[in-house]
């Protein structure tokens, strides 16, 4: 009985470090990440958005990996995906 209750007493540091591991990083890249991921689904054809390089533009056609935005008056620009950082307006 009193290996174990040893065991507890200097493991409990490292668990509380798991723990703490957990809720300030793990758990909050994860949220993170499944909001980004629900932004790139949801893009849509008329949407203003800002890419990670900051261009503001506006999709005017997009597949799964492209994505194609007019930033000005004849300029059209392709862009993967991936590089759109936001959403500036949605299209209503």
């Amino acid at each position: 009985m009193g290996d174990i209750e040893q065991i507890l007493q200097t493991s409990w540091p490292i668990l509380l470090m798991v723990v703490i591991f957990y809720f300030l990083l793990w758990r909050p890249q994860k949220k993170q990440q499944k909001e980004r991921a629900n932004l790139l689904s949801s893009l849509k054809k008329g949407q203003k958005i800002v890419t990670i390089g900051g261009i503001y533009g506006e999709i005017i056609e997009l597949d799964d990996e492209k994505v194609k935005v007019q930033v000005a008056e004849k300029v059209e620009m392709t862009f993967a995906r991936t590089a759109i950082a936001s959403v500036v307006s949605k299209k209503k």
